[in-house]
């Protein structure tokens, strides 16, 4: 029998000898559904393509093992065991497992706002989590950011460094598996191929193998809002991370925002039965707003993973769905009134006009008087890269009267990494008598995003 017989075999028999035998590929694909009950359309046909059918559990596997197979094959990991990657959850559960089989260990730092579920089944699938105070995608370059963490450890002996972000193996993938099945499980009848966009492996990879199978598929791109919580996405300020973000080469792009992605997550696992998370609705969301209804439309939908990682956010976004608590339980977990009052006072102040944008900012640093930077970090996350001309006066000192703070009429702006902790920091020196305070919307993430330099 030849290979190919052999792999035919093995997938009608469903029996392997490892693992890494059920990863997906044109002879053995992950399924594709027609969606019957949540779509608006008469004519066009929608397919979601259900990826937590990988051996892992999401898309990403095909990613994880293709950049391991390449580097590999390149001889990059002949004297280096220990894979380090920052992450957002899915490709590094899919790096831990293909490197448990493979004999490769994996340290990945993440920032702290990804999900627990997912954290904690990195580190039960054997990775070293590393927990960074920063947002879910940080902008390169910026202090203490998982990309900037990942690349220290990579110039580390025995380390070496995959980044999903810039190795041509991650499109690769897709071009070497989820095309050819798209392909074949539509019989050449896709007319749209639809993603949500993270790395943009997918929607690079897919789609060029579909155009060149037919110049005519559209691929579409769905990206979230600004300060969305949809992890494994990437809003269009963070896609500036990736190189495979080409936004001229897609036919179609559109934003979804965190309340049309969790109602309609809700839909597909209530009325389909697909057990979609909320990366997953928000691509068919995007899909549902760009392509028309006309007979003959077949749409693919990429759907990267389940629900069953985001049980954290469905509360926070769904809360009408979960039955009330009993008195009793209410009364236990209740915040004081105290504590009401200042989460209040901090959801008040981040969506008023004292926080500002990198926009904003330029404007005030053009004014004759240049505002001062408090930056609030600690002192040694400060030395690893800040604004020039910044102060640092951490939260702590700043409570407890530190030496060295401006006039009480100087225009300040406060700086973090992400603009959290400045927030408070913010609302702290207003309490003391400033009155020209304001706070950097996405602190040193933002300044570097908008290709502003740090000093060290």
């Amino acid at each position: 029998m030849n290979d190919n017989n052999a792999d035919i075999a093995k997938h009608q028999l469903r029996r392997y000898s490892s693992m890494l035998e059920l990863l997906p590929d044109e002879d053995n694909p992950t399924p594709i559904v027609l969606l019957n009950k949540v779509t608006p359309y008469q004519h066009t046909k929608v397919y979601a393509k259900l990826e937590w059918y990988n051996p892992f559990g999401s898309v990403k596997d095909r990613v994880a093992y293709n950049l391991i197979r390449d580097a590999e094959d390149r001889g990059l990991l002949d004297d280096a065991k220990n894979l380090v990657e920052p992450t957002s959850g899915g490709t590094g559960m899919g790096l831990a497992m293909v490197g448990n089989l493979k004999g490769y260990t994996l340290t990945t730092p993440l920032s702290a706002a990804i999900p627990t579920a997912k954290k904690t089944v990195l580190r039960f699938f054997g990775a070293e989590v590393i927990e960074l105070d920063d947002s879910l995608c940080p902008a390169p370059g910026a202090p203490e950011g998982a990309m900037v963490r990942a690349a220290q450890i990579a110039e580390q002996e025995g380390y070496h460094q995959l980044n999903q972000y810039t190795n041509p193996a991650n499109p690769d993938a897709h071009f070497r598996t989820t095309g050819p099945e798209i392909w074949k499980q539509s019989e050449g009848k896709v007319t749209h191929y639809v993603a949500g966009l993270g790395t943009c492996g997918s929607i690079t990879g897919t789609g060029k193998y579909l155009k060149e199978k037919n110049p005519k598929v559209k691929v579409l791109g769905v990206d979230p809002a600004e300060g969305h919580d949809i992890p494994g996405v990437r809003s269009k300020r963070q896609l500036q991370l990736t190189d495979f973000y080409t936004p001229d080469l897609y036919d179609g792009t559109e934003l979804i925002d965190n309340k049309e992605a969790y109602a309609l997550c809700a839909r597909l696992n209530r009325e389909e039965g697909i057990i979609a998370g909320p990366s997953s609705a928000m691509a068919l969301a995007g899909a549902f707003k760009m392509v028309p209804d006309e007979p003959g439309l077949v749409v693919v939908v990429l759907f990267p993973d389940n629900i069953f990682k985001y049980t954290e956010s469905i509360v926070k976004h769904l809360p009408e769905l979960f039955p009330a608590k009993t008195e009793a339980a209410r009364s236990s977990d209740a915040p004081s009134a105290e504590e009401q009052v200042l989460r209040k006072l901090i959801d008040n102040a981040r969506v008023s006009a004292d926080v500002i944008d990198m926009g904003a900012l330029e404007d005030l640093m053009d004014e004759d008087e240049k505002p001062v930077f408090i930056d609030v970090r600690t002192p040694e996350e400060f030395a690893d890269g800040h604004i020039e001309d910044s102060v640092n006066i951490p939260l702590e000192e700043i409570a407890a009267g530190a030496a060295g703070m401006p006039s009480m009429d100087a225009s300040v702006v406060t700086i973090c990494n992400i603009g959290k902790i400045s927030l408070t920091a913010m609302l702290l020196l207003k309490s003391l008598g400033y009155c020209n305070v304001k706070n950097l919307m996405g602190g040193l993430n933002s300044w570097v995003a908008e290709g502003n330099m740090l000093e060290e």
